[in-house]
């Protein structure tokens, strides 16, 4: 899994909208089913935070809501700590670097955007399932977008195609085309219905789909 510390971290809001189409739909389809689904004073977990996209959207539209923002990568961490310093919400954020299974639990819901894919299909993403699982109360929302096997022959082609429209150069799609190879571990839907299954949640819902970005929300059962 990437560590994204250092430039890795410093560069990632600028870089990953060049990789992920429809990246800003996605996360705004996210919101939008938070706002209709969540109470006003909904306690969030968002895994894999980041540097705080996703908490600082739903903190400022929602003033009663409280989050955790989880992350293995300090470097990012400490980028979303200014971020929610700058946005006035740092009081209603509890940040948590490492381990899920140290928090309190008892969560309303949770957000998983564009990391699953990061972690290998050997246990590992049984764990993260699992859990985030353990984490929420009966009945919660999870809102999980990751990349996915694709489902036609011609949809990676398409989905570089598109990146660099986007603004990725050469260089930029030959090492992205590289990580595929070691760092990104995508599922179909078979088998991702089945972890889900396995792990506590319900039947999964598709709300997003960007070639091979795809996102899901599921409820615990």
């Amino acid at each position: 899994m990437p560590s994204f510390k250092g430039d890795e971290a410093t560069n990632y809001d600028e870089r990953i909208e060049r990789l992920v189409p429809g990246y800003e739909l996605l996360h705004q389809l996210t919101f939008a089913q938070c706002q209709v689904q969540l109470e006003a004073d909904a306690k969030v977990l968002v895994v894999g935070a980041g540097t705080g996209k996703e908490v600082i959207a739903l903190a400022q539209a929602n003033p009663n809501m409280h989050f955790v923002a989880q992350d293995i990568s300090e470097d990012m961490l400490a980028i979303a700590q200014q971020h929610f310093d700058q946005a006035g919400i740092a009081n209603r954020v509890q940040i948590h670097c490492g381990d899920l299974n140290a928090l309190e639990g008892q969560f309303d819901a949770a957000l998983c955007l564009l990391v699953m894919h990061f972690v290998p299909d050997d246990g590992s993403k049984a764990k993260l399932l699992q859990a985030i699982r353990n984490q929420l109360v009966s009945g919660a929302w999870l809102w999980i977008a990751d990349l996915m096997k694709p489902e036609t022959p011609f949809e990676r082609d398409a989905q570089f195609q598109v990146c660099q429209q986007l603004g990725l150069t050469d260089i930029g799609v030959e090492r992205t085309l590289a990580a595929f190879e070691r760092e990104f571990f995508a599922l179909d839907r078979m088998r991702f219905a089945e972890l889900l299954e396995h792990n506590g949640f319900g039947v999964a819902h598709c709300y997003f789909k960007a070639l091979s970005f795809t996102g899901f929300v599921v409820r615990c059962q």
